[in-house]
């Protein structure tokens, strides 16, 4: 029980902070109050960097530089890109926090004195901005496919931490689209993937990491983006789904991520005709902004567009754009494509009436008490020493464990894979799918390999050459990049089939690409082609990893979700586990740790063999922790422990399950 005091005290803190707030809005001008509703990018390295005044303003950024725009126009917050300079590739840890420190300086040295908030997309996976020597992660279908809490808690804290230290307090993530769609464009491996069940667990887990690391997260895209095949920055997607499947599919995690506390949601530039028949986007419409997030769902936290800038929201004129949005409910307008245009207009909106002062001041409430509530007001600043925390072993090994337990053995036939060192092996396939890396790290790994990498779309000539190249080979790995919708990538597979040779397809994108070549003789999915996922598909395919990921989502007709296989042949079970501890004694693996691992599975064994279920999972535990300590001690390979670990997880589940 809570002393009564502690409740009083959290009371009055509410009060005084609410009191600050309106003292606070009391003291602003109109102007003040418009600029505290904007994120906007700018270019630049630092706050007054000269070298791209001359691109700030031929793209209408509302000055020469960020230090113009944030006193012309208050803007209440940035928002960070790798192509307009904020954060290179690589990263430079010193200068963000540098420039994020900066930035803060001019808005406090501002007659309101209201910090920024600082933002940026660091969802994982295909869409991250801060890149290596941070930490890359695999992305969110990697993640559905170890279906691990505990790995969407842990990338959620570091991605926070790191964030945290380079100065940048507001995450537009995670993204809880629930995929349904093979073709879809935009969210695809953004998604954790399509049971909303799993995307609210893991979208629930990164909620409150981001929060413990002092991070504004926000659930992305309302009221749900995953059954589309446009993509809503180039075209105005629909959504045909009926209010029973909006309500059980699509609206599922953001329900969670609100129970759990989410501080803002994004918004989606798609038509939903079952919540709203104008024909608008949700970005401008007050039935699914207003009446159902807001009062419906009971949603009291910030709500942000998607950037205003994309094809899907700019069904009014341009000038129109922020002023819909705003009276359709949204509080925070991201990145106008014209930050003069777009404040004049709320502007002029608010002084002709079309938007009431006291609407406003609604919105510009929460984005202070967003502020005050995680500390900005009192300190906005980052101390300069904590990039010290970015890109750390413990971090990268984690993003690398995430990775290696991602990836999903689809197709197997005649164990096709492991790679046997004496067989000489072609990767071939678009080089965004990285086919050299792949080669080059089979090759370090003791395999006989060879690479030709193809454009995205392989020509005639290209598909020639692949070929003619897999005809002095034995097996042939194609790296395949979305191959479900690219006619040019399947033509190459059938060409490679009528080889002769045996075909295993890595598919380093979405995990759909099996429809199209469903008779390969392997297939396995990463869900990504950054490096963290190239090392761990390069450890399954020669064996060093037990293949553990699950599909995350239905390939349609041939594999359901949650399909999985892997190279382990013994039963599950604890003596199977023994057996496997034997196989692994044979091949060298275990070095000193067989007496122990063998009387631990005796005693489960044992358990097993009465149905004491809480005494297996009680003494599995601690056969994992035995397994890390043997680990640590050299008396096990990382196969050994791949192997023998992942046969516990596995355990583990069957016996929760009775």
């Amino acid at each position: 029980m809570f002393p009564l005091s502690s409740f009083a005290n959290q009371e009055n803190k509410k009060d005084a902070s609410n009191d600050e707030i309106r003292e606070i809005i009391e003291g602003m001008t109109l102007e003040e109050k418009i600029g505290q509703l904007f994120v906007v990018h700018v270019y630049g390295q630092t706050p007054t960097d000269p070298d791209y005044e001359d691109i700030n303003l031929r793209n209408h950024r509302g000055g020469k530089n960020f230090q113009e725009v944030i006193e012309n126009y208050h803007v209440g917050g940035i928002i960070y890109f790798n192509w307009t300079g904020n954060i290179g590739m690589p990263l430079d840890a010193a200068q963000v926090n540098g420039l994020s420190n900066g930035l803060q300086e001019i808005a406090m040295d501002q007659d309101s004195s209201i910090p920024l908030f600082i933002s940026t997309d660091q969802e994982g996976g295909i869409v991250q901005r801060v890149t290596s020597p941070g930490t890359v992660f695999p992305g969110n279908m990697a993640l559905g496919a170890t279906r691990s809490e505990d790995y969407g808690t842990r990338s959620g804290s570091i991605i926070g931490e790191e964030l945290n230290s380079l100065g940048i307090n507001m995450n537009f993530a995670p993204t809880v689209d629930v995929n349904m769609n093979p073709e879809n464009p935009v969210i695809g491996i953004r998604s954790f993937g399509e049971d909303p069940n799993l995307v609210s667990n893991l979208g629930v887990a990164q909620v409150k990491a981001y929060k413990k690391e002092n991070v504004i997260s926000t659930a992305k895209h309302f009221p749900g983006h995953g059954d589309t095949a446009v993509d809503s920055h180039y075209g105005l997607p629909i959504i045909d789904h009926d209010l029973e499947t909006l309500h059980e599919v699509d609206l599922k995690p953001f329900k969670e991520a609100i129970d759990a506390g989410i501080e803002s949601i994004m918004t989606g530039h798609i038509v939903v005709p079952a919540l709203d028949d104008s024909g608008l986007p949700a970005t401008l419409s007050e039935p699914i902004l207003t009446d159902l997030l807001r009062e419906e769902m009971g949603f009291d936290g910030l709500i942000i567009t998607d950037s205003l800038g994309m094809s899907g929201a700019n069904v009014v004129p341009p000038e129109r754009v922020p002023v819909e949005a705003f009276k359709a409910g949204a509080d925070i307008l991201l990145n106008p494509p014209n930050v003069e245009l777009a404040f004049n207009s709320m502007l002029e909106a608010v002084q002709s009436g079309e938007v009431s002062e006291e609407r406003l001041e609604a919105s510009l409430y929460r984005i202070l008490h967003a502020k005050m509530d995680n500390g900005l007001f009192e300190d906005p600043y980052t101390d300069s020493e904590a990039i010290q925390n970015i890109g750390v072993a413990e971090h990268l090994q984690t993003a690398q464990e995430i990775a290696d337990r991602s990836v999903t053995l689809v197709k197997n036939d005649n164990n096709v894979l492991p790679l046997e060192e004496t067989e000489k092996v072609l990767v071939t396939g678009p080089s965004v799918a990285k086919p050299v890396m792949v080669s080059n790290l089979l090759q370090e790994k003791g395999i006989n390999t060879s690479s030709y990498p193809t454009s995205t779309s392989p020509t005639d000539q290209q598909i020639e050459e692949a070929v003619a190249h897999a005809n002095t080979v034995d097996k042939v790995i194609v790296t395949s990049y979305t191959a479900n919708t690219n006619e040019s990538q399947q033509e190459l597979v059938s060409a490679l089939q009528a080889s002769g040779k045996q075909i295993i397809v890595s598919a380093h994108r979405n995990p759909y690409d099996i429809m199209v070549f469903p008779e390969v003789d392997g297939y396995l999915s990463t869900y990504s082609y950054l490096e963290v996922s190239m090392n761990a598909v390069a450890d399954v395919l020669t064996g060093k990893q037990n293949p553990f990921g699950r599909l995350p989502v239905t390939i349609p007709e041939l594999y359901d979700i949650g399909h999985s296989l892997d190279y382990i042949e013994t039963e599950l079970s604890a003596d199977g586990m023994k057996e496997l501890v034997a196989e692994l004694v044979n091949q060298g693996e275990i070095i000193n740790g067989e007496r122990k691992l063998t009387m631990h599975l005796t005693a489960v064994s044992r358990y097993e063999q009465t149905g004491l279920s809480d005494k297996v999972i009680k003494h599995m535990d601690s056969f994992q922790r035995l397994l890390e300590h043997q680990l640590e001690n050299d008396a096990i390979s990382e196969k050994a422990f791949s192997y023998l670990d992942t046969q516990a997880i596995l355990l583990i589940e069957h016996w929760q399950s009775q």
